[in-house]
């Protein structure tokens, strides 16, 4: 999948499902897939200072990175670190179908 679609479908998901992170100066929203490789959760989250993903693979935090070009830094290593565990086309077009 195109890295704009990606964008576009995670920023839609962000907006439709976000909570605040208590005195309303910072939203998040979470996904979670789990796969026969383990458990993938992707936490998107905004504040003043930016953008910020977080990354957790079985209960266990892999990665923050900052932006979108951080993010898809992250994926990359992520999917040769952890084969099989981030299907991008399948993960976002499941989250467009919730959206």
């Amino acid at each position: 999948m195109e890295r704009g679609k990606i964008e576009s479908i995670f920023e839609a998901y962000f907006e439709k499902y976000k909570k605040t992170e208590g005195d309303r100066s910072a939203w998040s929203a979470f996904w979670t897939e789990t796969t026969p490789q383990g458990v993938l959760e992707l936490n998107m989250t905004k504040c003043s200072k930016g953008t910020t993903f977080k990354v957790f693979v079985d209960k266990k935090k892999y990665a923050e990175t900052k932006g979108w070009d951080g993010y898809f830094k992250t994926m990359s290593g992520l999917m040769t670190e952890h084969p099989g565990l981030y299907d991008e086309d399948k993960l976002f077009t499941d989250m467009e179908f919730v959206i």
